[in-house]
């Protein structure tokens, strides 16, 4: 009883292209066209890919020798023989060494012919040879797909590499390496300059701009035994291409890119096109025939470029069945541009909108020196909520900030932008710090119910040396001692910002001069590879390292701290968004602070003119003496007028002279313009001509005015 018998042969992507190195991402897998069949063979079904034939033979008759079988432009092909001894044969119960009969299988339908003329195939030998000229034919030329499966897998391929891309480079490289040298030996694509984007309606002429060309290589590879692949003799095709085209309304290239389907150069309109496109020169450079399709490139809403397909004229040329593909591959590379577009709009906005709201320069206070990084989490991820900021405070003082949103969007860092806006304006009211996180935990819930974050609020006074610190879920503070000694601060943890119901505590710790103390969000201490507190002891360990190298006399830089502790993280540990704050406690000696308290009387203005001249003759200062005793005489008349409670004057010595009167009234002075007839008015006016710089800020438990001038 005869059986059937199946054979596999190779399909069109198990067989690389001759003369191309298997490494390269370029290497285009070719089909190879089946075998003919020997008389009376019938059609099987093999692996997808085409059909493949064996003979039939019956115990009446013998094995046939194959007849020459059809040849690639790669090489020669091989024919099946009927071996009664090959692999294929199986001995029938009888012990005859008769063939087992195939499945029939009826041969597909629909598989375009080969368009070329019978000068581009001319008939082969067994062996790769012409019949009539005895050459061997170039390897290395593509083989043309011959059927329906070879473009679908094809497509399907191309259109994978082009939608693995992200930005706009990566999916017009992927449609350039996908299709050459598989389905064109040339490739230009034209894109719209500027690229619009969404809905934006374009504004002046429509230009075309050469975005990217590629071409088959003129050498290949030769390593690893591989031989480099005949080449064609060079032409004008390597000339094709002009940098930059407008294209004019009503124009030929204008029809061609409102068609929006693929046409071959050789049609009327598209040939008319070509100048345009490529330049008075560029026209002829394509080769004649039906070897160069111009595709246009739609996105969403409007044509966004084109791309120019182009064979030599030594290859095969296109045949109708080609423009559907080259449509699928303009079609793909066109929404995938798009979406490209809007991604990087959108990127760029949310990166924009999160730098924008962080500090762009560090203020620079008296008694300490600061210095800050920010870095954003991966490039999928870039966009955090995770902000630092340092905000002057009345007295000398200055409030150090860190917080981090929950999330990584565009809504983290808009949340992330009010919450550093509440903070600054709390700041502005010298509220104490555990009032400041309750309000920003009010003003949490007032965004949503899921508008969480974790954030640490510090005071630090330079004349005190103290510093107070409160915690609302953050991780703690490391202080950084003279000696090299570094210390993780016990700072209450609290709830996280926006639990709402809680009660948060401050603690007062002391701030030695020469001290550092670095905040940081969880970012730098914290990832897949370690948790929060191993992070937080590799932090202190790595603090006490680098403070060795100085000694311990004197503190590392801030700049270089901050760089040390950034390359502490490692490849893995860039999950997350980091903003780290480093302040230097230098602090203003005692020396340097004269501070006297004033009745509200009529002598008040004197008497703190008597007391700012001997501070300024103690400090080998007197030539400030007039302007000080003018300008601290204004301030502390106006003072006196409103006051209940006594009023305080502070002289402080630094880089610049710093005089602040404090009261107990809320309301604060406006600069005006005293008319010619008023009594007063011209104290301010004084002060604003005078002074260096000078302002007034609003206390809980009334206002203090300040004015500083330079030391000469």
């Amino acid at each position: 009883m005869d059986s059937t018998r199946v054979t596999e042969q190779p399909t069109s992507f198990e067989r690389p292209q001759a003369g191309v190195d298997p490494a390269d991402p370029r290497g285009a897998f070719v089909h190879t066209p089946a075998p003919a069949r020997a008389p009376g063979a019938l059609p099987v079904q093999g692996r997808p890919g085409g059909d493949v034939s064996v003979p039939v033979t019956t115990a009446h008759s013998t094995p046939d020798t194959s007849e020459p079988g059809t040849s690639t432009p790669f090489g020669k092909g091989k024919d099946t023989v009927s071996d009664p001894a090959s692999e294929h044969s199986q001995p029938g119960a009888e012990q005859t060494a008769e063939r087992e009969t195939p499945r029939p299988r009826p041969a597909p339908e629909g598989i375009p012919v080969q368009p070329a003329d019978e000068q581009d195939r001319p008939p082969v030998n067994n062996d790769g040879q012409e019949r009539r000229s005895g050459q061997s034919l170039p390897p290395g030329r593509p083989t043309p797909m011959r059927r329906d499966g070879d473009r679908l897998r094809f497509v399907g391929a191309a259109t994978r590499r082009i939608a693995r891309g992200i930005d706009l480079d990566e999916i017009v490289m992927g449609l350039c390496r996908a299709t050459v040298p598989t389905f064109s030996d040339a490739i230009l694509v034209y894109l719209r300059d500027p690229l619009p984007v969404g809905d934006e309606r374009p504004t002046g002429p429509l230009v075309l701009r050469l975005r990217r060309t590629d071409r088959i290589p003129a050498e290949r590879d030769t390593e690893n035994g591989f031989l480099p692949a005949a080449q064609p003799e060079p032409n004008e095709l390597d000339t094709v291409g002009a940098e930059l085209c407008e294209v004019r309304p009503g124009s030929a290239l204008a029809e061609v890119l409102r068609g929006v389907r693929p046409v071959f150069t050789d049609a009327p309109a598209a040939r008319a096109a070509l100048p345009e496109l490529l330049g008075e020169d560029g026209e002829f450079a394509v080769p004649d025939g039906q070897r160069a399709i111009l595709a246009p490139l739609r996105g969403r809403r409007r044509v966004i470029g084109a791309a120019l397909f182009l064979r030599r004229p030594e290859r095969v040329a296109f045949d109708p069945d080609d423009l559907l593909v080259a449509a699928q591959l303009a079609t793909h590379s066109a929404l995938g541009i798009d979406k490209a577009v809007l991604y990087g709009r959108e990127a760029y906005i949310a990166d924009e909108l999160q730098r924008t709201m962080l500090p762009e320069t560090l203020p620079r206070p008296t008694g300490v020196r600061l210095a800050s990084r920010y870095l954003p989490a991966a490039e999928t991820a870039r966009v955090g909520g995770d902000w630092y900021d340092a905000i002057p405070l009345p007295g000398s003082r200055v409030a150090l900030v860190v917080g981090d949103v929950m999330g990584h969007s565009m809504t983290s860092a808009a949340i992330m932008g009010q919450l550093r806006t509440t903070a600054q304006t709390l700041a502005g009211l010298d509220l104490p710090p555990q009032e400041v996180l309750h309000h920003l935990d009010e003003q949490a819930q007032r965004l949503g119910v899921d508008r969480m974050a974790t954030c640490l609020y510090a005071v630090y006074d330079p004349v005190s040396h103290r510093i107070t610190i409160a915690n609302a879920g953050h991780p703690p503070p490391v202080l950084l001692h003279l000696g090299g000694r570094a210390e993780v601060l016990r700072v209450p943890a609290g709830a996280p910002i926006g639990v709402g119901g809680v009660d948060f505590e401050a603690v007062e710790l002391d701030a030695p001069a020469g001290g550092t103390l670095l905040l940081y969000t969880d970012g730098l201490v914290e990832s897949r590879l370690r948790d929060v507190w191993t992070g937080i002891e590799q932090l202190r360990e790595k603090l006490a390292a680098v403070a060795q190298l100085t000694g311990p006399d004197h503190p590392p830089p801030l700049e270089a701290l901050c760089d040390e502790v950034l390359d502490m993280l490692g490849p893995g540990d860039r999950d997350d968004d980091i903003a780290l704050l480093a302040a230097r406690f230098d602090g203003i000696a005692p020396s340097d602070v004269a501070y006297w308290f004033l009745e509200p009387e009529d002598a008040a203005p004197g008497r703190a003119r008597r007391l700012a001249r001997r501070a300024l003759q103690r400090w080998g200062l007197e030539e400030l003496s007039d302007s000080v005793e003018l300008l601290v005489s204004e301030v502390v008349t106006n003072a006196v007028r409103y006051a209940s409670r006594p009023v305080t004057l502070r002289l402080l010595r630094t880089d610049v002279l710093r005089c602040e009167v404090g009261d107990d009234v809320p309301q604060l002075p406006r600069l005006r313009q005293a008319r010619a007839t008023d009594e007063g008015g011209r104290g301010l006016y004084l002060v604003n001509r005078l002074a260096r710089r000078w302002g007034a800020t609003r206390l809980s438990t009334g206002k203090v005015v300040w004015f500083e001038l330079n030391r000469g």
